[in-house]
């Protein structure tokens, strides 16, 4: 199997981002959901994206995925401008995404599942080999699915299947993971998995966005956060910060 370099074989003087976004906005038809978000995410660095319901946390990682057919502003990955990229471009270039509603083939087991995520291996821009993840190195991660290979997506649990979802953008060896809500609707066992995974993830160098609304899941995992509210950008600072600012939790988080 070939490997996988980015397009851009050095980073400029200066650049320590995986991710910047700068001047996001955002459309569904006519209606204008994000408004100017920026917002940065380091190699090894766990970014919570965090707001109420309909804030534009979801919004906000589709259009980094390129999966929205009106946004403007600079989207830039791996020194790459990826703004005006299609969606199956940004995930050779080895951006992982994991959406809300899971979205694993309910016809395929959790084998096939995983193959179908499978890319080849990657290296950083100044050589090193990133993470290569094989079926063994994530059932380390999430042993449910090592007990459950031929099971079809469809006949397992709304937490295995977010274990499954998981795991196969995971078989892309990426660079960085964009996680759409984890720990909403499942278990509290799936919960403290997905914690341990993201902290994995983090010591093996690879940075994540991650949209949340559980407060407490977001401060165990997080080193960053950035609030939204109506889809403008209303805080960004230290998650200890987020934890310790009872104003802003008031007016932007609690029901």
């Amino acid at each position: 199997m070939s490997a996988i370099l980015p397009e851009k074989t050095k980073p400029s003087a200066g650049e320590t981002d995986l991710l910047t976004v700068s001047g996001l906005n955002a459309w569904y038809g006519g209606a204008h959901i994000l408004f100017d978000v920026n917002l940065t995410v380091g190699q090894g660095e766990v970014v919570a994206l965090m707001g109420r319901n309909g804030a534009g946390k979801s919004t906000t990682l589709k259009s980094i995925m390129g999966l929205l057919d009106r946004t403007s502003g600079k989207v830039t990955f791996m020194g790459q401008d990826i703004s005006r990229w299609q969606p199956y471009r940004i995930a050779r270039q080895g951006l992982g995404y994991v959406p809300e509603d899971r979205r694993v083939f309910s016809d395929l087991s959790v084998t096939e599942n995983l193959d179908v995520g499978r890319q080849p291996v990657r290296y950083w821009p100044d050589g090193r080999e990133a993470v290569v993840w094989t079926r063994e190195s994530l059932f380390s991660l999430f042993p449910n699915l090592g007990k459950m290979l031929d099971r079809p997506g469809g006949k397992m649990s709304g937490g295995e299947q977010q274990m499954l979802s998981v795991a196969r953008t995971l078989m892309g060896n990426p660079f960085m993971v964009l996680l759409d809500e984890p720990s909403e609707g499942v278990a509290p066992v799936v919960v403290e998995q997905m914690a341990r995974m993201i902290l994995a993830l983090k010591e093996k160098g690879i940075g994540i966005l991650l949209s949340e609304q559980n407060l407490p899941f977001a401060e165990l995992v997080s080193d960053r956060a950035y609030v939204l509210e109506k889809g403008q950008v209303k805080y960004s600072g230290s998650i200890q910060s987020l934890m310790a600012n009872e104003d802003v939790k008031r007016a932007y988080l609690t029901v």
